[in-house]
C-alpha cells in the first residue's frame, strides 16, 4: 500500500502565541491564561494567494516604472506595503487590540491590523507575523499553532 500523500495537507489558517522584545510570551493577564495571539491565513490559503499575487504585481510594476531595472521600495513605502498585506492574512487579534488614536476609530478590523503592522515600534510583533506566515508547519494539522 501506498502512502496517501493527501495527510499531510495543512490548514488553511493558525492562531500564533505573540512574544515581546524579550522573546518570552505574552499574556493579558498576570495568571498567563489569556495568551495575546493572531489568527492568520497560511500558504495554502486563498487569502494567501493573493497577497502572493499583490507582491508581484507591486515588483513588476516597479520594474516597468524604472524601465526594467530593479530598484528598491523605499523603507516607508515597504513598511505600509507589508502592513497591508499582513492585514489582508489576519483574521483577528485574541486578547489585545491596537487602540485608534485620540478622536478617532477604526473603521473595520483591518484597519486596525494594518496600524498595528506599520508602527514601527511595535516592528518586533510585524516580524513574528510575517515569519509565523511563512512557516508551513505552523499550518499543518496537530501543530501547535494550527
Amino acid at each position: 500500500m501506498l502512502f496517501d500523500i493527501t495527510k499531510l495537507r495543512v490548514s488553511d489558517t493558525a492562531t500564533i502565541h505573540l512574544k515581546g522584545p524579550d522573546k518570552e510570551f505574552l499574556y493579558a493577564d498576570a495568571e498567563r491564561e489569556k495568551p495575546i495571539r493572531v489568527q492568520l491565513y497560511g500558504p495554502g490559503s486563498k487569502q494567501y494567494a493573493a497577497i502572493d499575487s499583490r507582491q508581484t504585481a507591486r515588483a513588476v510594476k516597479r520594474m516597468n516604472e524604472n524601465e526594467g531595472r530593479v530598484v528598491a521600495t523605499p523603507p516607508e513605502q515597504r513598511r505600509v506595503d507589508q502592513a497591508a498585506d499582513l492585514a489582508a492574512i489576519t483574521i483577528g487579534f485574541e486578547n489585545f487590540e491596537y487602540p485608534a488614536p485620540e478622536g478617532s476609530s477604526y473603521g473595520s478590523p483591518a484597519e486596525m491590523f494594518e496600524a498595528l503592522y506599520a508602527d514601527p515600534k511595535l516592528g518586533f510583533l510585524t516580524q513574528q507575523v510575517t515569519k509565523a506566515c511563512t512557516d508551513w508547519g505552523n499550518f499543518q494539522a496537530g501543530s501547535k499553532a494550527a
